[in-house]
C-alpha cells in the first residue's frame, strides 16, 4: 500500500470513528471489537501483514498476536509484537478500549514498559484508536511512575491525519525495513544514560554478589577463595532459577517469599533447593555433589535482601525476559571474581585475564545467529531428525553459553517445523514429539539438548551459568500443569543433567602437560582437560579402549602438521564433532607466559599457530578444526587482526592447508562489542579432506541493516601467496592482475637499505641509570634547546610531511640514558623517514642531517646513497599507495599504520638512467617547493606554490606507471587514490 492509500484508509477510519464516537466509547464496545475494528486495520494500512497471509513459520511472522490471560490478576503479554522480517521485534502494541483513558492508565503504562524494557525493545505503543501513545521503553520503569513518565509521543485520533508524515515515516512496514524506526530511536537524545535490562541485572548480580560473598565469608571461615566462590555463584543461580520458574507459573507463587517470613531463612530457602533436587533432576540442584551449600551459614538480613529485591518494585519480567539478555548480564558478572583479604575479607575484583583483555566481549545476539545459521544451518539441510540428532555441536569457550544457547534454539525451532509438516500431534502418547498446540515436548527439547550441544569453558562458574541457561531455555512454554503430568503419567522430572555435555576444563591443554614438572597451584589454574574421557561418544571412543590410543603428537614438526591429516581422539574412525562456534579469548600469548610459564611453553610446542606474539583465539582455531570430523564445520568471529598480522602467518597457514574459508563477514564499519576498539570478522570454514579439492570461492559479506550484502568474492588460492599468505578480503580479479605485475621482476626494498624504527626514550628500568615511572610523564631527557653537546635535534611522527620535515625545535639527550638508543649511525647520512601513521599515501621525506628520530617514524637507510631520492619518490607515489592497500588488506579512507615488516617487503623496480635523473631532479623540486610552501604566508602565493607541487606529483606517477608497466591500469590506481 503507498502512503497516499494509506492516508485514504486511515481518513476513513477517522472518520468511521467520529461518527460513531458516543457507541464506540461505551464499556460494552470491547478490546476485541476496537482491534478488529480499527486497530488491525489502521496498522494494516501502514503495510503490516497482521494475518500472516504470507505463511511464515511462527517464528517469521511480521505481527505476533498475543492473547491476554489473567494469572493470579496478572496480564500476559501485550496485543502484538511486530518484527522485522527475519524475526526481530520492533516495537509492542498494547491494545485498549475506547472507554479506557489511556492517557492517564498508570498500570497500563507500566506494564507495557515492563515487557519492553525486558525484552531490550527501544519504544512501545498503547492505543485505543482513540488514543495513540508512544513509550520510551529503554528507561527503568518503576512502579511509582505516573502515565506521563517516558511517553516520547501522544496523539489523539483526530491528529492522525495531521500527524499522518509522522506516523508513516516512524511506523509503517515500508519505512521501517528502509531505517527510519531506527533513526527515530536514535534521534531522541533524552534517552541517552538509561540503562539496559541486562545493564540493570548485571548491576542487580552485583549488590547479590558482593552482599552474599561478604557475608559468608565471614560467617563461614573454614571456606577458602574457591568454596566462597562456588557458594555465592550457586546460591545467586538457585534462587533466580526458582524465581523465573515461579514467574513462567512453575513454581507456586511467592514461593521465595514464604522464605523469609521466620525461622532461618537460609535453611527454609535450602528446603526449596532440595524439592527442587527431586523435581527437576539438574546439575544445579544436585545436593549429592554439592557439601558447601549445606552447611552454609548466612545471616537472615542477606538472604531476605537478595529474595526482596526479586518482589518489591522488582522490574523484571522473567517470564517475557529473553535467556539470551540474562546471558548478556552473566557474561560480564564472569568477568569478576571473589578474592579474599588476608583477615579473611571478601573483595571483589575483576579478573587478571578480563583486565588485560580490556573487558569482556559479550557477543551480540545478530552474530550468534549469523554463525549457527550459516554452520548449523547448513548442516541440518535435507536431513531427518534421526540424522540430526547424531550433529555434536560444540563452543570450547562457552562463558555464558549464548552460542549454545543460539545453536538450541535454532535447533528447537527447526524440528518444531519438521513435525508441524511431516507429524500430527495426539494426546496421552509419551513417544510423541509434539503437544496438542504443536509445540515440542518437553522429552523432545531434553532429546535435542543432550544429544546435540556441548561446551567447555576453563571457569567452572561459566559452565554453571551455561547449564542454567540451557535449563531455563529447556524449560520454555512449560506449566506448571505440564511439569505435573509427567510426574504423574511417565515418573519423570523435568530437566536433565547435563554433567556429560557442559564441562569445566581447559580446551587448550590436554593432560600430557602433566609429562611436564609443574606445582599442584598451577595445575588448579591451568585445568587440563582430556577431550578423549570428557567425551568418548563423540569420538566413537569406549571406556576400555581410551587408554590404548596413543596421545596424539601435537609436537610434530609445521611442515607435517600442513601437509597430512593429523588424527585426533578418535578421527580414524569418523569421530569429532561436527560443528565449533564460539567467540573465544582475545588475549595475547604474552600475557600467558607472564602467568602461566608452563602452559606458554606447552603452546609453543604443541601448536602449529603459536608464534612468540601469538593470541589465544589462534590457538582456539587449531583446536576447533582439529577437533572437527572430515566433513566438520568451525565459526569464530575474533579479531580481523589475524588477516594480515604478521605475527598469524601460521595461523594463515594452517587455514589455507586444512580448511575451506567459506565466508567471511566484515563488521569494521560496526561497533559490534560496546566500549572496545576491537574491529571483528566473523569467519566459517569447513574442513578439508585430504584430497583434490575444487575450492569454493570465499564469499565476502558486510552486514547492510538487518541483512548481509555481499561485497567480494575471493578465490582462496590467490592468498597463498609464499609470503605471508594475506587474506586479502577486498582483492578483485583487476587487482590481483595488477598486484601481480607489479612484483613481477622487482626486489623487496629491504634488500636496498637497512629499515629500522626509530629510538624508544623511555621505558621503567632501562637505560643508565634506570629510569623511573615519572621519567616519561615529566619527560626528563626532553627540552626546547639544546643543553650540552649531548642533545641532538628530535623528529616525532608529525614532523614529517611528504617532502617536509616541520622541524618543531625540539631537542633530546642522546645516550645510554634512553631505552632503546640505537646505533648513532642509523641517523646519520642520506636516508628517508616514513612515518608510521599514514593518510593517502604513505608519508616519507628525505634527510642528511643529524636528526634523532622517535619510534612513530622508520629509517629507510640505502646500501647505495645515490638511491636515496628515487627511492623516495616510489614510496610517495600513488601506485605504492595502492599496492600498499590492496596487499596488506587496508580498505581504510586513512589507513592507520604501515608496519615495518611491510615497509620492508615493498616491491622495487629501476627505471633507464634517463627515467630516474627525471624522477630524481623531480624529487628535488618537490623538497625545494614544500620547504618554501612551509615559509610563505600569502594565500596567492601558496596556490602558486601547489599548482607547481602537483605538477612534479603527477610527473613522478606517470613515469612510476611506466615503469612498473601499469599504465593502463592507471585509472585502479587513482580510484583506489581519491
Amino acid at each position: 500500500m503507498t502512503k497516499e492509500e494509506a492516508y485514504t484508509k486511515v481518513a476513513e477510519l477517522v472518520k468511521r470513528f467520529a461518527e460513531q464516537y458516543d457507541s464506540y466509547r461505551k464499556s460494552e464496545y470491547n478490546e476485541t471489537l476496537t482491534r478488529r475494528d480499527f486497530i488491525d486495520p489502521f496498522f494494516k494500512a501502514l503495510g503490516w501483514d497482521m494475518d500472516n497471509t504470507g505463511g511464515y513459520a511462527e517464528e517469521y511472522r511480521e505481527v505476533v498476536h498475543e492473547h491476554k490471560i489473567m494469572m493470579s490478576g496478572k496480564r500476559g503479554a501485550p496485543d502484538y509484537m511486530f518484527r522485522m522480517s527475519g524475526g526481530k521485534p520492533l516495537f509492542f502494541v498494547e491494545a485498549k478500549k475506547p472507554s479506557v483513558f489511556v492517557k492517564e492508565d498508570t498500570s497500563a503504562a507500566i506494564q507495557l514498559r515492563k515487557y519492553a524494557w525486558n525484552q531490550k525493545l527501544d519504544i512501545s505503543i498503547i492505543t485505543d484508536f482513540e488514543e495513540f501513545s508512544v513509550y520510551d521503553c529503554t528507561r527503568k520503569p518503576l512502579q511509582k511512575d505516573k502515565a506521563s513518565v517516558a511517553r516520547l509521543e501522544y496523539m489523539r485520533f483526530d491528529e492522525y491525519l495531521e500527524k499522518f508524515d509522522f506516523i508513516w515515516d516512524t511506523f509503517s512496514r515500508e519505512r521501517v525495513h528502509q531505517g527510519s524506526f531506527d533513526k527515530y530511536i536514535k534521534s531522541d537524545k533524552k534517552r541517552k544514560g538509561n540503562l539496559t535490562v541486562d545493564e540493570e541485572f548485571l548491576k542487580s548480580l552485583d549488590t547479590w554478589r558482593t552482599y552474599l560473598a561478604t557475608n559468608i565469608s565471614w560467617n563461614n571461615r573454614n571456606l577458602n577463595e574457591e568454596e566462597i566462590n562456588f557458594a555465592v555463584q550457586q546460591t545467586i543461580d538457585r534462587i533466580i532459577f526458582l524465581r523465573i520458574a515461579e514467574d513462567r507459573k512453575i513454581e507456586a507463587e511467592n514461593n521465595l517469599l514464604y522464605c523469609i517470613k521466620q525461622g532461618d531463612f537460609y535453611d527454609n530457602l535450602f528446603h526449596l533447593f532440595e524439592k527442587a533436587d527431586e523435581k527437576y533432576n539438574s546439575g544445579l540442584f544436585d545436593l549429592s555433589k554439592d557439601s558447601i551449600s549445606r552447611k552454609l551459614v548466612i545471616d537472615n538480613k542477606v538472604i531476605k535482601s537478595v529474595i526482596s529485591d526479586l518482589y518489591i518494585d522488582c522490574p523484571y519480567e522473567f517470564a517475557y525476559m529473553p535467556i539470551e539478555i540474562l546471558g548478556s548480564a552473566y557474561e560480564q558478572f564472569l568477568g569478576k571474581v571473589i578474592r579474599l583479604t588476608p583477615a579473611h575479607h571478601a573483595k571483589i575484583e575483576e579478573k587478571p585475564e578480563v583486565r588485560k583483555a580490556g573487558g569482556v566481549y559479550y557477543t551480540p545476539q545478530y552474530v550468534v545467529d549469523y554463525i549457527v545459521k550459516n554452520t548449523v544451518g547448513k548442516l541440518v539441510e535435507g536431513k531427518t531428525p534421526k540424522e540430526v540428532s547424531k550433529l555434536k555441536i560444540l563452543d570450547p569457550a562457552c562463558g555464558s553459553g549464548s552460542f549454545l544457547l543460539g545453536a538450541y534454539q535454532f535447533l528447537l525451532n527447526w524440528h518444531r517445523d519438521y513435525y508441524n509438516k511431516t507429524e500430527k500431534a495426539s494426546k496421552g502418547r509419551k513417544e510423541n514429539v509434539l503437544t496438542p498446540e504443536d509445540r515440542l515436548t518437553t522429552a523432545e527439547k531434553k532429546r535435542i539438548l543432550l544429544n546435540n550441544i556441548y561446551g567447555v569453558d576453563i571457569d567452572v562458574n561459566a559452565v554453571e551459568v551455561t547449564k542454567l541457561s540451557l535449563l531455563l531455555k529447556c524449560m520454555e512454554g512449560e506449566t506448571e500443569a505440564s511439569i505435573n503430568s509427567q510426574f504423574k503419567l511417565w515418573n519423570e522430572r523435568v530437566l536433565p543433567s547435563l554433567e556429560n555435555n557442559i564441562k569445566s576444563g581447559n580446551s587448550l591443554i590436554d593432560t600430557d602437560i602433566y609429562d611436564d614438572q609443574f606445582d599442584f597451584g598451577e595445575d588448579r589454574k591451568i585445568k587440563p582437560f582430556n577431550w578423549q574421557k570428557a567425551f568418548p561418544e563423540v569420538f566413537n571412543i569406549s571406556e576400555q579402549r581410551i587408554a590404548k590410543i596413543s596421545k596424539p603428537d601435537l609436537g610434530v614438526n609445521e611442515t607435517q602438521i600442513l601437509s597430512e591429516p593429523i588424527l585426533i581422539y578418535g578421527e580414524k574412525e569418523g569421530g569429532g564433532f561436527d560443528i565449533v562456534i564460539g567467540n573465544p579469548p582475545y588475549l595475547g600469548g604474552r600475557e600467558w607466559k607472564e602467568d602461566n610459564g608452563n602452559a606458554y611453553d606447552y603452546f609453543i610446542k604443541r601448536y602449529a599457530v603459536a608464534e612468540y606474539q601469538f593470541d589465544m583465539y589462534a590457538l582456539f582455531w587449531e583446536r576447533g578444526i582439529r577437533l572437527l570430523n572430515h566433513n566438520g564445520m568451525i565459526g569464530f568471529i575474533t579479531p580481523n587482526t589475524w588477516l594480515n598480522n604478521q605475527s598469524n602467518k601460521k595461523l594463515r597457514t594452517y587455514i589455507l592447508e586444512n580448511t575451506v574459508v567459506l565466508n567471511i563477514v566484515d563488521y569494521s564499519k560496526i561497533n559490534v562489542f560496546e566500549q572496545a576498539t576491537v574491529l571483528p570478522v566473523v569467519t566459517i570454514l569447513k574442513k578439508r579432506k585430504f584430497t583434490k579439492y575444487n575450492e569454493p570461492d570465499t564469499e565476502i559479506y558486510e552486514p547492510d541493516g538487518d541483512k548481509y550484502r555481499l561485497k567480494n568474492h575471493v578465490q582462496q588460492s590467490i592468498w597463498k601467496d609464499g609470503d605471508l599468505n594475506i587474506f586479502n578480503i577486498d582483492l578483485s580479479e583487476d587487482d590481483l592482475q595488477l598486484r601481480n605485475k607489479i612484483e613481477k621482476g622487482s626486489v623487496a626494498l629491504e634488500s636496498l637499505a637497512q629499515i629500522k624504527f626509530g629510538i624508544k626514550i623511555y621505558e621503567t628500568g632501562k637505560g643508565k641509570p634506570q629510569q623511573k615511572v615519572s621519567f616519561a610523564k615529566e619527560k626528563v631527557y626532553e627540552a626546547g634547546k639544546k643543553i650540552d653537546k649531548t642533545y641532538r635535534p628530535y623528529l616525532e611522527g608529525k614532523d614529517i610531511n611528504p617532502y617536509l620535515i616541520s622541524y618543531q625545535k625540539r631537542w633530546l639527550k642522546y645516550g645510554e640514558n634512553l631505552a632503546a638508543p640505537r646505533d648513532p649511525a642509523l641517523f646519520e647520512g642520506e636516508r628517508i623517514l616514513v612515518r608510521r601513521i599514514v593518510g593517502k599515501t604513505l608519508i616519507s621525506t628525505y634527510t642528511n642531517s643529524d636528526y634523532v628520530t622517535s619510534q612513530l617514524l622508520q629509517i629507510v637507510k640505502p646500501f647505495k646513497p645515490k638511491q636515496t631520492k628515487y627511492l623516495l619518490a616510489l614510496l610517495n607515489s600513488k601506485l605504492m599507495a595502492y599496492y600498499f592497500r590492496k596487499k596488506y588488506n587496508r580498505q581504510d579512507k586513512t589507513f592507520p599504520e604501515i608496519r615495518i615488516y611491510e615497509l620492508a617487503s615493498l616491491p622495487i623496480k629501476f627505471a633507464d638512467e634517463k627515467k630516474q635523473k627525471e624522477i630524481i631532479s623531480s624529487v628535488e623540486e618537490l623538497l625545494e617547493l614544500n620547504k618554501k610552501k612551509s615559509e610563505t604566508k600569502l594565500l596567492s602565493s601558496i596556490e602558486v606554490i601547489d599548482q607547481k607541487i602537483s605538477h612534479f606529483e603527477d610527473k613522478i606517477n606517470t613515469i612510476v606507471y611506466e615503469i612498473y608497466d601499469v599504465v593502463k591500469f592507471s585509472d585502479i590506481i587513482k580510484g583506489n587514490y581519491k
